[in-house]
């Protein structure tokens, strides 16, 4: 697989980022590629969970955050004034590390985005949280419950339903912010086989400090330390061949 044939969907170019004085982001350059799964690895601390936050502007929330550098969507610098925030978090989907549904029905956690778009359909609507929860490989497990809380679900399933819950408003790009840290490993297996599935219609950004994730689900993989890339290639590579002795040395279990 060779990254000059495909096509880059998002991709920071030199990218600074502080937390008012501490610079936690230093010149980071990495593509991430069109039905392509890039992994972000290296220890806590690192400025993983920053990096990814920086790709649909979750970040601007923080006091005293500052983002310096180009952040580019389809080669268009995200941070232009005049990209809609509310758009680009449509169209760059997040997942968090904890699921997070809402306190409303499996039914409304779905539609809650479409609605807020203005969908008010019920037919079409249906058909959009059918399609989103099939998406998720939830449908069979929820679909004669579709009116109880979202609550009522088990941790795995409250992931795979917020993951149904970013494909219902047609994202391009999803971000994995450690999405398999806070259940169990059947649970986990299921979200893997879900992203391997997910990377034929969405570019997709993972964020994992499971080593042993990245091998299995990425093509592309990204190893930082202390807020600065270390090495961003190929994941076979990456795990079997790094040039660089840090990759080697935390690869291999001497740190982190």
């Amino acid at each position: 697989m060779s990254a000059e044939a495909l096509k880059i969907r998002m991709e920071t170019r030199d990218l600074d980022f502080y937390y008012g004085s501490k610079k936690a982001l230093d010149k980071v350059n990495i593509a991430c590629y069109e039905n392509r799964v890039t992994a972000i690895i290296g220890p806590s601390g690192c400025g993983k969970s920053t990096f990814i936050r920086t790709l649909n502007r979750m970040n601007d929330v923080i006091a005293g955050a500052r983002v310096e550098g180009t952040i580019l969507l389809d080669g268009r610098d995200i941070r232009l004034p005049d990209v809609d925030v509310v758009d680009l978090r449509r169209r760059v989907g997040m997942v968090f590390q904890k699921p997070n549904p809402f306190p409303k029905s499996i039914f409304d956690n779905i539609a809650y985005g479409l609605r807020i778009n203005g969908m008010r359909d019920k037919k079409r609507l249906e058909a959009v949280v059918e399609g989103s929860l099939r998406g998720a490989a939830l449908w069979d497990e929820v679909k004669d419950r579709l009116d109880e809380n979202a609550f009522s679900l088990s941790g795995g399933q409250q992931q795979r339903l917020c993951i149904a819950r970013a494909l219902a408003v047609e994202p391009e790009v999803i971000l994995f912010d450690e999405p398999c840290s806070a259940i169990d490993p059947i649970a986990t297996a299921k979200i893997e086989d879900l992203i391997e599935t997910l990377k034929k219609r969405y570019t997709v950004v993972i964020v994992t400090h499971n080593m042993q994730q990245a091998a299995r689900v990425s093509d592309f993989t990204a190893f930082m330390m202390l807020g600065e890339l270390v090495e961003f290639g190929v994941t076979e590579k990456i795990f079997t061949n790094p040039v660089n002795k840090l990759t080697e040395d935390y690869i291999t279990g001497r740190f982190g």
